[in-house]
């Protein structure tokens, strides 16, 4: 189902969209955009995770700063922290307004079965998918209508959608 997110509907002919960017919207998004928003996505993953090690060995550095070093961490720690993290961010983001900052940035929302904003137990599970599984994107190029494993498994669709806000005028075309 290809899902078409109709532009501006305060009927003042003004729209926020570009008009280059018109003929995109309520398009299913390609491979190179969806990993460039995964790669955004990772980056504030990582950068969270920094900011966590930091806050804690500043934490300790508080309590005992004679006696500081800085806290060592596991590959398994450290792999099993990025993917919790991973999966809080993608959960909350896609349920909250259809979108990752990586989402934002490059035009996309993620919509659920029909055309609708994703429900929280679909954005769970689709960010579970996404982190244990993230080849799935390779899907996209062979997948009649830019459709990721995931998009198929569980019946999202990635749009371009450069508006604030979801719209409440969605409708759906084909998918």
């Amino acid at each position: 189902m290809a899902v078409d997110v109709v532009g501006d509907t305060t009927g003042g002919g003004v729209s926020p969209l570009p008009h280059e960017a018109r003929p995109y919207q309520g398009r299913h998004a390609g491979l190179v955009t969806r990993t460039v928003a995964a790669i955004i996505d990772s980056l504030v993953v990582g950068t969270a995770l920094v900011a966590g090690y930091v806050g804690f060995a500043g934490f300790l550095f508080l309590l005992d700063p004679r006696n500081f070093t800085l806290p060592q961490s596991s590959l398994f720690l450290s792999i099993f922290m990025f993917g919790l993290v991973a999966e809080v961010y993608l959960t909350l983001s896609w349920w909250a307004g259809g979108r990752t900052y990586g989402y934002l940035v490059m035009g996309l929302r993620l919509l659920g079965r029909g055309g609708r904003s994703p429900r929280f137990l679909g954005s769970a599970v689709r960010a579970i998918c996404c982190v244990f599984f993230p080849i799935g994107i390779l899907w996209i190029p062979i997948s009649r209508g830019n459709r990721s494993v995931q998009d198929v498994l569980l019946g999202t669709a990635v749009v371009y959608d450069w508006h604030p806000r979801a719209s409440s005028h969605q409708r759906t075309t084909q998918y």
